[in-house]
């Protein structure tokens, strides 16, 4: 008889649990060993230029995002990536089309850790984009987005200093959380060694 035969029900179903337990324990480990590493072991060598945002007070929200066709498209989709992140009108100013500009330098100079960010901009109105705008930023995810939900979601500066999400670029982390608000008119070097710090500093993504 093996050992198994002799248990009972209950003891059969504990021990199932806790091998599933520790199953998810070492499926999670990287995750959590990720964000210690960041925020909590090595806070002396941190000099963020990024604005930290608590992640689990910004999970990704429910949009009501399509794609340029009229599909369903959302950031969930892009769950396992490090997302820079735009929100603009699909007039795209000058300064919109800095921002474009800055996430793509921003992707490639991570050399070969560059696969694990995906650029993204969130249109927040039904009007045609530029062709050729889309063409010279190939490999952007475009979605229309309802800008009231979008309001409800990205955190902004008030007060003396208030600004509108159209100012900011952002950073949504592998999990799907908003983590970082960098300021208007960026410093793109700055944004790059954030960026860096994070690939380096986790294991997700």
């Amino acid at each position: 008889m093996q050992a198994s035969d002799s248990l009972s029900p209950t003891e059969v179903k504990k021990k199932t649990y806790w091998a599933l337990f520790l199953v998810i324990a070492a499926c999670a480990a990287p995750v959590i060993l990720s964000y210690l590493t960041y925020y909590v072991i090595k806070p002396q060598v941190r000099n963020n230029y990024g604005d930290l945002i608590d992640p689990r007070a910004y999970p990704i929200p429910d949009l009501a995002s399509v794609d340029l066709e009229g599909q369903p498209a959302s950031l969930v989709q892009l769950r396992g990536k490090w997302i820079l992140l735009q929100v603009d009108s699909a007039s795209c100013e000058a300064a919109c089309q800095q921002k474009l500009y800055y996430m793509r330098q921003l992707r490639l100079t991570q050399g070969k850790e560059m696969d694990r960010v995906e650029r993204v901009w969130l249109v927040t109105d039904d009007a045609p984009l530029d062709i050729s705008l889309m063409k010279q930023y190939d490999g952007t995810h475009f979605m229309r987005v309802d800008p009231q939900k979008l309001a409800a979601w990205l955190p902004v500066l008030e007060g003396a200093q208030a600004t509108k999400a159209s100012d900011h670029l952002y950073m949504i982390d592998p999990l799907g959380n908003l983590m970082m608000r960098f300021p208007k008119d960026p410093d793109a070097n700055k944004i790059k060694k954030d960026l860096t710090r994070l690939l380096k500093a986790s294991g997700i993504g």
